[in-house]
């Protein structure tokens, strides 16, 4: 994808895929069998999918980032770096407004959830302009939608893990085969009500999935401060859970590992843990971007800057077996050279069409600001109780 030195990370600008990474990326979901038969069946159109969604939601993230510098609006909370987290764990869901969609309940950095689940990109956009016919009626940027199954973040991370519980609980007692799934960072699976949630959904077995999201710092504290032990690995086992650990840079491997645990958490097999080690390519937010890549050695930035989710899922798709464009069971024509050329063709022509999607969207939402601005004279408690 083209790189935007205004807003990408140094580490982004002039990416080229690393010969050793990418045959890492392929052989990370070939090495587990469930994961690879995951995988296997996924067609073209699939893989387009995943990597539509991520692209929106990094040019979602870039489009704020100039939103801050017009001063549009005065900081955004990014997902730069970790789209794979995201895009692949909500496209194991079951998604669509008003079809009894599974429920997710995003962190403000898991953004691409919320298009991804059918949230339309200018109603996002207007959440942060604050306007009146916002998601949030100018409230609150933390935004969901009932109708597409996105429970809105709260502040305090974490938060929202008894939430979800609660949605697990009630999908259980109705007799629904619905999941619900929430992300977990690094930082908040240290307070207290996190791990009574974690305890409540594995004592009831309940159909939820946690992703333990380990960014590698919280807020301004680097995980080693306030974390013992090797990551996450054996958090499953302390609470009698399923734990599933991923590289949360491969959207495959995320999206293999989370469409597994969905299916255990139908047959009433969950709760399932799914431990994602990823990093923030940035600050907590737009405003701190030169403290917080000051927490952590310049070589850091660098290795995982030549781990770019979209870059790496962009070279297996270029470079990879399958031909886009076409539906899975249609016969391969041209040689392996022909159909890398095409593939980078349609790719290229996706990320234009995707693009040009989320600049509309902006307009529309800045056109909402001129004409619907919040109005002061409703009433607090209107709206605020479903």
């Amino acid at each position: 994808m083209r790189r935007y030195a205004a807003f990408d990370p140094p580490e982004y600008l002039g990416w080229q895929p690393d010969a050793e990474l990418a045959q890492s990326f392929r052989e990370r979901v070939e090495s587990v069998p469930e994961r690879r038969k995951v995988v296997e069946s996924l067609d073209s159109r699939k893989l387009e999918s995943l990597y539509r969604g991520m692209l929106r939601f990094r040019l979602h993230d870039i489009m704020l980032q100039r939103w801050v510098k017009q001063g549009v609006i005065s900081k955004a909370w990014l997902g730069t770096g970790e789209e794979a987290v995201t895009i692949g764990a909500v496209h194991a869901l079951r998604r669509g407004r008003g079809e009894s969609p599974d429920v997710c309940g995003p962190m403000i950095r898991n953004a691409g959830a919320c298009h991804e689940m059918g949230m339309p990109l200018h109603a996002m956009f207007r959440g942060y302009l604050g306007t009146l016919d916002g998601p949030a009626r100018g409230r609150d940027l933390h935004i969901g939608d009932r109708e597409c199954g996105v429970v809105a973040p709260v502040s305090v991370v974490g938060g929202l893990c008894g939430v979800m519980n609660g949605y697990a609980l009630a999908f259980r007692l109705a007799g629904e085969d619905r999941v619900a799934l929430t992300w977990i960072g690094d930082g908040s699976t240290k307070s207290g009500e996190v791990h009574e949630a974690l305890n409540f959904a594995a004592v009831n077995r309940l159909p939820v999935i946690f992703v333990l999201q380990n960014n590698q710092i919280a807020l301004g504290t680097r995980l080693e401060q306030h974390h013992r032990g090797n990551g996450f690995s054996a958090w499953g086992r302390a609470y009698g859970a399923e734990l599933l650990e991923v590289d949360g840079n491969n959207v495959l491997d995320v999206f293999a590992a989370a469409s597994l645990a969905v299916d255990r958490c139908r047959r009433g097999e969950g709760p399932v843990f799914l431990s994602a080690e990823t990093f923030r390519m940035g600050g907590h937010a737009t405003h701190d971007v030169r403290e917080a890549r000051e927490l952590l050695p310049p070589d850091v930035f660098e290795h995982w800057g030549r781990r770019d989710p979209i870059g790496q899922f962009e070279e297996f798709l270029a470079t990879g077996p399958i031909e886009l464009g076409i539906a899975g069971d249609e016969e391969l024509q041209p040689g392996d050279g022909e159909r890398e050329r095409r593939n980078r063709v349609i790719l290229a022509a996706i990320e234009t069409e995707v693009g040009l999607e989320v600049d509309e969207a902006a307009e529309e939402a800045l056109a909402s600001r001129r004409a619907e601005s919040t109005d002061p004279s409703e009433r607090a408690g209107e709206g605020v109780y479903a």
